[in-house]
Protein backbone atom coordinates (compact mmCIF):
# COMPACT_ATOMS: atom_id res chain seq x y z
CA UNK A 1 0.00 0.00 0.00
CA UNK A 2 0.91 3.23 -0.98
CA UNK A 3 0.21 6.59 0.34
CA UNK A 4 -0.07 9.59 -1.94
CA UNK A 5 -0.96 12.91 -1.20
CA UNK A 6 -0.11 15.03 -4.34
CA UNK A 7 3.24 16.26 -6.02
CA UNK A 8 3.95 18.12 -2.77
CA UNK A 9 2.28 16.71 0.43
CA UNK A 10 -1.49 16.85 0.84
CA UNK A 11 -1.36 20.56 -0.49
CA UNK A 12 -3.32 23.60 1.18
CA UNK A 13 -6.65 21.94 0.73
CA UNK A 14 -6.15 17.87 1.36
CA UNK A 15 -6.58 18.22 5.17
CA UNK A 16 -9.92 20.65 5.01
CA UNK A 17 -12.52 19.75 7.06
CA UNK A 18 -15.23 17.60 5.60
CA UNK A 19 -12.94 16.54 2.57
CA UNK A 20 -13.49 12.71 1.20
CA UNK A 21 -10.85 10.56 0.10
CA UNK A 22 -9.77 9.35 -3.07
CA UNK A 23 -8.59 6.04 -3.30
CA UNK A 24 -7.32 4.64 -6.51
CA UNK A 25 -7.66 0.64 -6.73
CA UNK A 26 -6.07 -1.73 -8.26
CA UNK A 27 -8.20 -4.78 -8.63
CA UNK A 28 -5.35 -7.00 -10.96
CA UNK A 29 -5.39 -8.57 -14.14
CA UNK A 30 -8.56 -10.58 -13.80
CA UNK A 31 -9.40 -13.07 -11.67
CA UNK A 32 -10.86 -11.76 -8.69
CA UNK A 33 -9.10 -13.70 -6.14
CA UNK A 34 -5.82 -12.38 -7.08
CA UNK A 35 -7.27 -8.65 -5.79
CA UNK A 36 -5.08 -7.66 -2.40
CA UNK A 37 -6.47 -7.67 1.00
CA UNK A 38 -6.36 -3.95 0.81
CA UNK A 39 -7.88 -3.61 -2.44
CA UNK A 40 -11.04 -5.15 -0.84
CA UNK A 41 -10.79 -3.13 2.45
CA UNK A 42 -10.49 0.24 0.43
CA UNK A 43 -14.03 -0.75 -1.46
CA UNK A 44 -15.29 -1.54 2.02
CA UNK A 45 -14.29 1.68 3.15
CA UNK A 46 -15.61 3.41 0.09
CA UNK A 47 -19.15 5.91 -0.44
CA UNK A 48 -18.43 6.28 -4.15
CA UNK A 49 -17.40 3.45 -6.23
CA UNK A 50 -16.44 4.77 -9.97
CA UNK A 51 -15.09 2.99 -12.92
CA UNK A 52 -14.74 3.15 -16.46
CA UNK A 53 -16.05 1.48 -19.78
CA UNK A 54 -16.78 2.16 -23.08
CA UNK A 55 -20.07 3.13 -23.99
CA UNK A 56 -21.59 -0.87 -23.98
CA UNK A 57 -21.37 0.02 -20.30
CA UNK A 58 -19.89 -3.51 -19.72
CA UNK A 59 -16.69 -2.85 -17.15
CA UNK A 60 -14.25 -5.16 -16.24
CA UNK A 61 -13.02 -3.51 -13.67
CA UNK A 62 -16.62 -3.40 -11.87
CA UNK A 63 -16.88 -6.91 -12.48
CA UNK A 64 -13.83 -8.18 -10.86
CA UNK A 65 -14.71 -6.30 -7.80
CA UNK A 66 -18.40 -7.12 -8.43
CA UNK A 67 -18.43 -9.75 -5.21
CA UNK A 68 -17.51 -6.46 -2.54
CA UNK A 69 -19.90 -4.23 -3.88
CA UNK A 70 -22.90 -3.39 -1.35
CA UNK A 71 -26.40 -2.31 -1.96
CA UNK A 72 -25.39 1.16 -0.72
CA UNK A 73 -22.56 1.84 -2.89
CA UNK A 74 -22.77 5.37 -5.14
CA UNK A 75 -21.84 4.08 -8.84
CA UNK A 76 -19.95 6.37 -10.51
CA UNK A 77 -19.77 4.80 -14.11
CA UNK A 78 -17.24 6.98 -15.81
CA UNK A 79 -18.16 6.07 -19.70
CA UNK A 80 -15.73 6.61 -22.57
CA UNK A 81 -17.27 8.78 -25.77
CA UNK A 82 -14.97 6.97 -27.53
CA UNK A 83 -12.29 4.30 -27.93
CA UNK A 84 -10.80 3.39 -31.07
CA UNK A 85 -13.96 5.34 -33.49
CA UNK A 86 -13.79 8.35 -34.92
CA UNK A 87 -15.24 11.86 -33.03
CA UNK A 88 -17.02 14.57 -34.81
CA UNK A 89 -15.78 16.70 -31.35
CA UNK A 90 -14.29 20.15 -32.66
CA UNK A 91 -10.72 19.20 -31.15
CA UNK A 92 -10.82 15.43 -32.36
CA UNK A 93 -9.90 12.29 -30.28
CA UNK A 94 -7.35 13.83 -27.94
CA UNK A 95 -9.98 17.11 -27.00
CA UNK A 96 -12.94 14.67 -26.51
CA UNK A 97 -10.90 12.22 -23.69
CA UNK A 98 -9.83 15.77 -22.51
CA UNK A 99 -13.21 17.05 -22.29
CA UNK A 100 -14.20 13.63 -20.71
CA UNK A 101 -11.74 13.46 -18.11
CA UNK A 102 -12.66 17.04 -16.77
CA UNK A 103 -16.57 16.01 -16.62
CA UNK A 104 -15.46 12.86 -14.90
CA UNK A 105 -13.17 14.34 -12.11
CA UNK A 106 -15.46 17.26 -11.61
CA UNK A 107 -18.34 14.50 -11.10
CA UNK A 108 -16.30 12.89 -8.94
CA UNK A 109 -14.85 16.18 -6.68
CA UNK A 110 -18.27 16.55 -6.05
CA UNK A 111 -18.67 13.20 -3.87
CA UNK A 112 -15.31 14.51 -2.42
CA UNK A 113 -16.52 17.48 -1.54
CA UNK A 114 -19.46 16.24 0.00
CA UNK A 115 -17.19 14.32 2.48
CA UNK A 116 -17.32 10.87 1.00
CA UNK A 117 -14.77 8.36 -0.03
CA UNK A 118 -14.40 7.83 -3.60
CA UNK A 119 -12.82 4.29 -5.08
CA UNK A 120 -12.14 4.50 -8.60
CA UNK A 121 -11.38 1.23 -9.39
CA UNK A 122 -8.79 0.08 -12.07
CA UNK A 123 -7.42 -3.08 -13.83
CA UNK A 124 -4.17 -4.40 -12.85
CA UNK A 125 -2.39 -1.57 -11.04
CA UNK A 126 -3.59 1.86 -11.14
CA UNK A 127 -0.22 3.80 -12.10
CA UNK A 128 0.20 1.14 -14.46
CA UNK A 129 -1.00 2.01 -18.13
CA UNK A 130 -4.80 2.94 -15.99
CA UNK A 131 -7.25 4.73 -16.84
CA UNK A 132 -7.54 5.70 -12.85
CA UNK A 133 -4.54 8.02 -13.40
CA UNK A 134 -6.13 10.85 -15.34
CA UNK A 135 -8.29 11.33 -12.15
CA UNK A 136 -4.87 10.72 -10.01
CA UNK A 137 -3.76 13.96 -11.68
CA UNK A 138 -6.77 16.11 -11.50
CA UNK A 139 -7.82 15.41 -7.88
CA UNK A 140 -4.90 13.97 -5.90
CA UNK A 141 -3.31 17.14 -5.23
CA UNK A 142 -6.80 18.48 -3.61
CA UNK A 143 -7.72 15.57 -1.51
CA UNK A 144 -6.06 13.34 0.62
CA UNK A 145 -4.96 10.07 -1.61
CA UNK A 146 -4.28 6.44 -1.62
CA UNK A 147 -2.96 4.33 -4.32
CA UNK A 148 -3.67 0.54 -3.75
CA UNK A 149 -0.88 -1.13 -5.80
CA UNK A 150 -2.08 -4.73 -8.26
CA UNK A 151 -0.81 -7.11 -10.04
CA UNK A 152 -0.06 -5.64 -13.07
CA UNK A 153 -0.98 -8.01 -16.85
CA UNK A 154 2.31 -8.81 -17.62
CA UNK A 155 3.12 -10.17 -13.89
CA UNK A 156 0.07 -12.27 -14.87
CA UNK A 157 1.52 -13.41 -17.99
CA UNK A 158 4.87 -14.58 -17.25
CA UNK A 159 2.62 -16.65 -14.33
CA UNK A 160 0.44 -18.00 -17.08
CA UNK A 161 3.35 -19.15 -19.07
CA UNK A 162 5.30 -20.18 -16.45
CA UNK A 163 8.47 -19.04 -17.44
CA UNK A 164 11.42 -16.39 -15.56
CA UNK A 165 10.43 -13.08 -17.11
CA UNK A 166 13.67 -11.71 -16.54
CA UNK A 167 16.80 -13.35 -14.24
CA UNK A 168 20.49 -12.29 -12.97
CA UNK A 169 21.24 -8.65 -14.40
CA UNK A 170 18.54 -9.11 -17.82
CA UNK A 171 16.29 -5.77 -18.18
CA UNK A 172 12.51 -6.08 -18.51
CA UNK A 173 11.26 -3.48 -20.97
CA UNK A 174 7.62 -2.86 -21.10
CA UNK A 175 6.56 -1.78 -24.83
CA UNK A 176 3.04 -0.26 -25.60
CA UNK A 177 1.89 -1.58 -29.01
CA UNK A 178 1.04 1.39 -30.22
CA UNK A 179 4.38 2.71 -30.60
CA UNK A 180 5.81 3.13 -34.13
CA UNK A 181 6.76 -0.06 -35.69
CA UNK A 182 10.40 1.55 -36.83
CA UNK A 183 10.50 1.99 -32.86
CA UNK A 184 9.00 -1.16 -31.62
CA UNK A 185 11.72 -2.75 -33.91
CA UNK A 186 14.06 -0.80 -32.66
CA UNK A 187 13.71 -1.45 -28.86
CA UNK A 188 12.43 -5.19 -29.50
CA UNK A 189 16.00 -5.53 -31.02
CA UNK A 190 18.12 -3.88 -28.23
CA UNK A 191 16.14 -5.21 -25.13
CA UNK A 192 16.76 -7.91 -22.74
CA UNK A 193 13.38 -9.60 -21.80
CA UNK A 194 10.16 -8.03 -23.10
CA UNK A 195 6.14 -7.46 -22.41
CA UNK A 196 4.26 -5.76 -25.38
CA UNK A 197 1.20 -4.19 -23.98
CA UNK A 198 -1.97 -3.27 -25.89
CA UNK A 199 -2.11 -5.48 -29.15
CA UNK A 200 -5.43 -5.95 -30.33
CA UNK A 201 -5.58 -3.76 -33.57
CA UNK A 202 -1.78 -3.19 -33.10
CA UNK A 203 -0.66 -6.64 -33.21
CA UNK A 204 -0.14 -6.97 -36.81
CA UNK A 205 2.58 -4.08 -36.43
CA UNK A 206 3.78 -5.98 -33.53
CA UNK A 207 4.14 -9.10 -34.89
CA UNK A 208 5.88 -7.22 -38.35
CA UNK A 209 8.41 -5.79 -35.80
CA UNK A 210 8.99 -8.75 -34.01
CA UNK A 211 9.66 -10.56 -37.39
CA UNK A 212 11.97 -7.77 -38.36
CA UNK A 213 14.13 -7.41 -35.11
CA UNK A 214 14.70 -11.39 -35.55
CA UNK A 215 12.91 -12.29 -32.07
CA UNK A 216 9.44 -13.88 -33.58
CA UNK A 217 10.21 -17.36 -32.69
CA UNK A 218 10.54 -16.74 -28.95
CA UNK A 219 7.79 -14.52 -28.63
CA UNK A 220 4.72 -16.05 -26.79
CA UNK A 221 1.35 -14.63 -26.64
CA UNK A 222 -0.70 -14.40 -23.05
CA UNK A 223 -4.70 -13.27 -24.13
CA UNK A 224 -7.32 -12.18 -20.91
CA UNK A 225 -4.22 -13.94 -18.49
CA UNK A 226 -6.12 -15.20 -15.21
CA UNK A 227 -9.57 -14.15 -17.16
CA UNK A 228 -12.36 -16.16 -18.46
CA UNK A 229 -11.27 -17.08 -21.87
CA UNK A 230 -7.51 -16.83 -21.12
CA UNK A 231 -5.06 -18.44 -23.90
CA UNK A 232 -1.35 -18.68 -24.54
CA UNK A 233 0.61 -19.69 -27.44
CA UNK A 234 3.39 -18.88 -30.02
CA UNK A 235 2.88 -15.05 -31.34
CA UNK A 236 3.87 -16.75 -34.40
CA UNK A 237 0.63 -18.96 -34.74
CA UNK A 238 -1.77 -16.29 -34.08
CA UNK A 239 -4.60 -14.84 -36.27
CA UNK A 240 -4.75 -11.13 -36.01
CA UNK A 241 -8.17 -10.72 -36.07
CA UNK A 242 -8.60 -12.78 -32.85
CA UNK A 243 -6.80 -10.45 -30.62
CA UNK A 244 -8.33 -8.37 -28.38
CA UNK A 245 -7.26 -5.74 -26.37
CA UNK A 246 -6.41 -7.41 -22.97
CA UNK A 247 -2.92 -9.32 -24.56
CA UNK A 248 0.30 -9.31 -23.96
CA UNK A 249 3.37 -10.51 -26.11
CA UNK A 250 6.22 -11.96 -23.71
CA UNK A 251 10.12 -11.76 -24.90
CA UNK A 252 11.11 -14.21 -21.74
CA UNK A 253 14.43 -14.61 -20.02
CA UNK A 254 17.41 -16.07 -22.14
CA UNK A 255 19.04 -17.11 -19.01
CA UNK A 256 19.78 -21.12 -19.05
CA UNK A 257 18.35 -21.49 -22.52
CA UNK A 258 21.93 -21.51 -23.89
CA UNK A 259 22.39 -24.79 -21.71
CA UNK A 260 19.12 -26.21 -22.58
CA UNK A 261 19.61 -26.10 -26.51
CA UNK A 262 20.74 -29.10 -28.24
CA UNK A 263 24.69 -29.25 -28.54
CA UNK A 264 26.15 -28.19 -31.49
CA UNK A 265 26.73 -30.83 -34.22
CA UNK A 266 29.78 -30.80 -37.01
CA UNK A 267 27.77 -30.67 -40.06
CA UNK A 268 24.40 -29.31 -38.88
CA UNK A 269 22.64 -26.51 -40.68
CA UNK A 270 25.38 -23.18 -40.65
CA UNK A 271 24.37 -20.11 -38.03
CA UNK A 272 25.96 -17.12 -39.24
CA UNK A 273 28.50 -14.31 -38.49
CA UNK A 274 27.32 -11.06 -37.25
CA UNK A 275 30.73 -8.44 -37.86
CA UNK A 276 29.48 -5.51 -35.13
CA UNK A 277 31.08 -2.02 -34.01
CA UNK A 278 30.46 -1.52 -30.34
CA UNK A 279 31.53 2.40 -31.09
CA UNK A 280 34.13 4.44 -29.38
CA UNK A 281 33.59 3.25 -25.82
CA UNK A 282 30.77 1.57 -23.83
CA UNK A 283 27.00 0.57 -24.26
CA UNK A 284 26.02 4.51 -24.72
CA UNK A 285 27.62 4.01 -28.30
CA UNK A 286 25.86 0.78 -29.12
CA UNK A 287 22.87 1.14 -31.65
CA UNK A 288 19.72 -0.69 -30.68
CA UNK A 289 20.55 -3.29 -33.45
CA UNK A 290 23.80 -3.87 -32.50
CA UNK A 291 22.59 -4.84 -29.03
CA UNK A 292 19.90 -7.02 -30.59
CA UNK A 293 22.69 -8.81 -32.29
CA UNK A 294 25.06 -9.59 -29.53
CA UNK A 295 22.17 -10.15 -27.06
CA UNK A 296 21.07 -13.23 -29.49
CA UNK A 297 24.25 -14.40 -30.36
CA UNK A 298 25.66 -17.53 -29.34
CA UNK A 299 29.36 -17.14 -29.53
CA UNK A 300 31.13 -13.75 -28.99
CA UNK A 301 34.42 -12.85 -30.88
CA UNK A 302 36.87 -10.27 -30.96
CA UNK A 303 40.27 -8.44 -29.46
CA UNK A 304 39.67 -8.60 -25.54
CA UNK A 305 39.83 -5.08 -25.06
CA UNK A 306 35.96 -4.59 -27.13
CA UNK A 307 35.01 -7.72 -25.76
CA UNK A 308 35.22 -6.20 -22.35
CA UNK A 309 32.81 -3.59 -23.33
CA UNK A 310 29.99 -6.33 -23.85
CA UNK A 311 27.82 -7.27 -21.00
CA UNK A 312 28.02 -11.02 -19.90
CA UNK A 313 25.38 -13.39 -20.54
CA UNK A 314 24.56 -16.64 -19.36
CA UNK A 315 25.26 -19.28 -21.38
CA UNK A 316 26.99 -17.26 -23.66
CA UNK A 317 30.67 -18.19 -25.08
CA UNK A 318 33.32 -15.53 -25.14
CA UNK A 319 36.83 -16.01 -27.41
CA UNK A 320 39.24 -12.85 -27.03
CA UNK A 321 42.33 -13.00 -28.73
CA UNK A 322 45.44 -10.36 -29.18
CA UNK A 323 44.52 -7.67 -31.58
CA UNK A 324 47.13 -8.19 -34.45
CA UNK A 325 45.23 -11.56 -35.27
CA UNK A 326 42.61 -10.47 -37.70
CA UNK A 327 42.80 -13.61 -39.86
CA UNK A 328 42.79 -16.17 -37.77
CA UNK A 329 39.75 -14.63 -35.78
CA UNK A 330 38.09 -14.15 -38.71
CA UNK A 331 38.22 -17.95 -40.27
CA UNK A 332 37.26 -19.33 -36.44
CA UNK A 333 33.68 -16.82 -35.99
CA UNK A 334 33.25 -18.84 -40.08
CA UNK A 335 34.28 -22.16 -38.12
CA UNK A 336 31.71 -21.94 -35.55
CA UNK A 337 29.13 -20.68 -37.63
CA UNK A 338 29.24 -23.66 -40.11
CA UNK A 339 28.67 -25.67 -36.96
CA UNK A 340 25.66 -23.76 -36.07
CA UNK A 341 26.41 -21.28 -33.94
CA UNK A 342 25.38 -17.51 -34.13
CA UNK A 343 28.19 -15.64 -33.60
CA UNK A 344 29.50 -11.89 -33.37
CA UNK A 345 32.30 -10.55 -34.08
CA UNK A 346 33.07 -7.46 -31.85
CA UNK A 347 34.91 -4.63 -33.23
CA UNK A 348 35.12 -0.75 -31.85
CA UNK A 349 33.98 2.17 -33.68
CA UNK A 350 32.08 1.00 -37.13
CA UNK A 351 33.81 -2.56 -37.77
CA UNK A 352 33.76 -1.67 -41.86
CA UNK A 353 36.43 1.40 -40.85
CA UNK A 354 39.77 0.22 -40.31
CA UNK A 355 38.00 -2.86 -38.40
CA UNK A 356 37.35 -6.35 -38.44
CA UNK A 357 34.49 -6.43 -41.57
CA UNK A 358 37.07 -6.81 -44.19
CA UNK A 359 38.84 -9.56 -42.37
CA UNK A 360 35.49 -12.09 -42.13
CA UNK A 361 34.73 -10.74 -45.97
CA UNK A 362 38.02 -12.00 -47.07
CA UNK A 363 37.81 -15.37 -44.92
CA UNK A 364 34.19 -15.74 -46.14
CA UNK A 365 35.02 -15.42 -49.57
CA UNK A 366 36.53 -18.74 -49.42
CA UNK A 367 34.63 -21.51 -51.17
CA UNK A 368 34.76 -23.51 -47.47
CA UNK A 369 32.08 -21.09 -46.49
CA UNK A 370 30.51 -20.40 -48.77
CA UNK A 371 27.45 -21.44 -46.88
CA UNK A 372 28.05 -19.46 -43.86
CA UNK A 373 25.18 -16.05 -44.08
CA UNK A 374 27.45 -13.37 -42.90
CA UNK A 375 26.40 -9.15 -42.45
CA UNK A 376 28.04 -6.28 -41.11
CA UNK A 377 26.24 -4.07 -38.82
CA UNK A 378 27.18 -0.42 -38.53
CA UNK A 379 28.95 0.91 -35.73
CA UNK A 380 29.94 4.47 -34.52
CA UNK A 381 33.57 5.49 -35.52
CA UNK A 382 35.90 7.22 -34.28
CA UNK A 383 35.81 10.07 -36.31
CA UNK A 384 32.58 11.09 -36.03
CA UNK A 385 32.58 10.92 -32.45
CA UNK A 386 35.66 13.19 -32.38
CA UNK A 387 33.87 15.14 -34.66
CA UNK A 388 30.77 15.69 -32.83
CA UNK A 389 32.93 16.12 -29.19
CA UNK A 390 34.48 19.32 -31.18
CA UNK A 391 32.01 20.48 -32.82
CA UNK A 392 31.44 19.97 -36.52
CA UNK A 393 35.05 19.62 -38.10
CA UNK A 394 33.34 17.39 -40.84
CA UNK A 395 30.59 19.78 -42.22
CA UNK A 396 32.60 19.59 -45.51
CA UNK A 397 34.16 16.95 -48.09
CA UNK A 398 36.99 15.22 -45.75
CA UNK A 399 39.00 12.11 -46.40
CA UNK A 400 39.85 9.37 -43.65
CA UNK A 401 43.33 7.59 -43.85
CA UNK A 402 45.13 5.53 -41.34
CA UNK A 403 48.87 6.36 -40.30
CA UNK A 404 49.65 2.77 -39.40
CA UNK A 405 52.70 1.64 -41.71
CA UNK A 406 52.30 -1.98 -40.35
CA UNK A 407 49.78 -2.80 -43.38
CA UNK A 408 50.84 -0.37 -45.78
CA UNK A 409 54.23 1.09 -46.44
CA UNK A 410 55.10 5.05 -45.52
CA UNK A 411 55.43 5.72 -49.03
CA UNK A 412 51.57 5.40 -49.62
CA UNK A 413 50.76 6.89 -46.61
CA UNK A 414 52.87 10.13 -47.33
CA UNK A 415 51.52 10.19 -50.99
CA UNK A 416 47.54 10.18 -49.59
CA UNK A 417 48.60 12.66 -47.32
CA UNK A 418 49.74 14.58 -50.05
CA UNK A 419 47.08 14.33 -52.49
CA UNK A 420 44.13 14.96 -49.79
CA UNK A 421 45.83 18.12 -48.48
CA UNK A 422 46.10 19.54 -51.88
CA UNK A 423 42.76 18.90 -52.50
CA UNK A 424 41.85 20.85 -49.18
CA UNK A 425 39.94 18.10 -47.71
CA UNK A 426 39.88 17.93 -43.90
CA UNK A 427 41.48 15.04 -42.56
CA UNK A 428 40.64 12.22 -40.34
CA UNK A 429 43.65 10.66 -39.24
CA UNK A 430 43.49 7.08 -37.49
CA UNK A 431 46.00 4.69 -35.67
CA UNK A 432 48.39 8.13 -35.18
CA UNK A 433 50.85 6.71 -33.13
CA UNK A 434 51.77 3.83 -30.66
CA UNK A 435 54.95 2.67 -29.19
CA UNK A 436 56.98 1.08 -31.30
CA UNK A 437 55.57 3.79 -33.70
CA UNK A 438 56.27 7.55 -32.40
CA UNK A 439 57.49 9.21 -35.74
CA UNK A 440 54.75 9.17 -38.22
CA UNK A 441 53.09 11.96 -36.49
CA UNK A 442 55.77 14.66 -37.30
CA UNK A 443 56.22 13.42 -40.42
CA UNK A 444 52.79 13.89 -41.20
CA UNK A 445 52.64 17.35 -39.93
CA UNK A 446 55.41 18.17 -42.41
CA UNK A 447 53.78 17.06 -45.15
CA UNK A 448 50.55 18.64 -44.08
CA UNK A 449 52.46 21.91 -43.63
CA UNK A 450 53.05 21.70 -47.69
CA UNK A 451 50.25 22.80 -48.48
CA UNK A 452 48.10 23.93 -45.07
CA UNK A 453 48.63 27.13 -42.95
CA UNK A 454 50.28 26.59 -39.64
CA UNK A 455 47.52 28.08 -37.64
CA UNK A 456 44.96 25.36 -39.32
CA UNK A 457 43.06 23.91 -36.59
CA UNK A 458 44.04 20.51 -35.50
CA UNK A 459 41.60 18.18 -33.27
CA UNK A 460 43.35 16.36 -30.53
CA UNK A 461 40.65 13.52 -29.43
CA UNK A 462 41.54 11.33 -27.04
CA UNK A 463 39.70 8.07 -25.42
CA UNK A 464 36.45 9.65 -26.51
CA UNK A 465 33.61 8.34 -24.42
CA UNK A 466 36.01 7.04 -21.70
CA UNK A 467 37.32 7.87 -18.37
CA UNK A 468 40.17 8.91 -20.01
CA UNK A 469 38.60 11.27 -22.69
CA UNK A 470 40.14 14.50 -23.91
CA UNK A 471 39.38 16.44 -26.70
CA UNK A 472 41.41 19.75 -27.52
CA UNK A 473 42.45 22.15 -30.93
CA UNK A 474 46.29 23.40 -31.42
CA UNK A 475 47.26 25.05 -34.49
CA UNK A 476 49.36 22.18 -36.94
CA UNK A 477 52.54 23.69 -36.34
CA UNK A 478 51.97 23.03 -32.50
CA UNK A 479 51.21 19.64 -32.77
CA UNK A 480 52.97 17.55 -31.20
CA UNK A 481 53.62 14.14 -31.54
CA UNK A 482 54.54 13.54 -27.55
CA UNK A 483 50.85 14.19 -27.14
CA UNK A 484 49.45 11.53 -29.32
CA UNK A 485 48.80 7.58 -28.85
CA UNK A 486 47.30 5.13 -29.91
CA UNK A 487 44.09 5.89 -28.70
CA UNK A 488 43.52 9.46 -29.61
CA UNK A 489 42.48 10.57 -32.94
CA UNK A 490 43.24 13.54 -35.22
CA UNK A 491 41.14 15.70 -37.33
CA UNK A 492 43.10 18.22 -39.60
CA UNK A 493 40.89 21.02 -40.51
CA UNK A 494 40.88 22.22 -44.27
CA UNK A 495 41.86 26.02 -45.69
CA UNK A 496 38.08 26.83 -44.45
CA UNK A 497 37.95 25.22 -40.87
CA UNK A 498 37.11 27.40 -38.31
CA UNK A 499 37.31 27.63 -34.58
CA UNK A 500 35.82 30.18 -31.93
CA UNK A 501 35.78 29.93 -28.16
CA UNK A 502 32.53 30.06 -26.61
CA UNK A 503 31.51 32.55 -23.41
CA UNK A 504 31.80 29.67 -20.94
CA UNK A 505 35.27 28.54 -22.46
CA UNK A 506 34.29 25.84 -24.83
CA UNK A 507 36.04 26.16 -27.92
CA UNK A 508 33.98 24.88 -31.45
CA UNK A 509 35.78 23.98 -34.23
CA UNK A 510 33.33 23.43 -37.71
CA UNK A 511 33.68 23.10 -41.75
CA UNK A 512 31.39 25.69 -43.66
CA UNK A 513 29.42 23.71 -45.52
CA UNK A 514 29.52 25.72 -48.60
CA UNK A 515 32.77 26.41 -50.06
CA UNK A 516 34.04 29.60 -52.56
CA UNK A 517 34.41 29.85 -55.78
CA UNK A 518 37.65 30.45 -57.41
Amino acid sequence: MSQVTGSEGAGKNADRAGAGRLLGVGLGPGDPSLMTVRAVEAIGEADVVAYHSARHGRSIARSIAARHLRADHIEEALVYPVTTESTDHPGGYRGALEEFYADAAARLAAHLDAGRTVAVLAEGDPLFYGSYMHMHKRLAHRYPTEVIPGVTSVSAAAARLGTPLSEAEEALTVLPGTLPEEELTARLASSDAVAVMKLGRTFPKVRRALERSGRLAEARYVERATMEGERTGRVADIEPDSVPYFSVAVLPSKVGKAEAAAPEKEGSSPGEVVVVGTGPAGPLWLTPETRGALAAADDLVGYTTYLDRVPARDGQRRHGSDNRVEAERAEFALELARRGRRVAVVSGGDPGVFAMATAVLEAAAQDTYADVPVRVLPGVTAANAAAARAGAPLGHDYAVLSLSDRLKPWEVIAERLRAAAAADLVLALYNPGSRSRTWQVGKAREVLLEHRAPDTPVVLARDVGGDGERVRTVPLAELDPAQVDMRTLLIVGSSQTQAAYRPDGTEWVWTPRRYPER
